[in-house]
């Protein structure tokens, strides 16, 4: 089975938002107080989604701030899952240790 490739925040951002919007990376660093390159590491895979940032897009786009933090929280427990996907296999169950 082929798996879909890991979706960052920082992809929803650019794809879903700011490119359809036409709003810049400058945009909306300034209306919402954010400094640019947190926004510029933002969209390139390279820097979380704190709570922080998830209240001021939640506020300047009219999303909640659970949607973002729900994206990165998504997003990093595909990450560890398939870091450590050969440890979590060895990992029995509580219902097949009690056996």
């Amino acid at each position: 089975m082929t798996r879909l490739k890991n979706i960052h925040p920082g992809e929803v951002l650019k794809e879903e938002f700011l490119d359809p919007m036409d709003i810049s990376a400058y945009r909306l660093s300034k209306e919402t107080f954010i400094p640019q390159t947190r926004i510029s590491e933002i969209i390139k895979g390279k820097r979380r989604v704190t709570a922080d940032t998830a209240l001021r897009f939640a506020k300047f786009f009219g999303t909640s701030p659970r949607f973002w933090l729900g994206l990165q929280d998504d997003y990093d427990l595909e990450e560890e899952s398939l870091k450590k996907s050969d440890e979590l296999d060895e990992i029995r169950s509580l219902d097949h240790n009690a056996a």
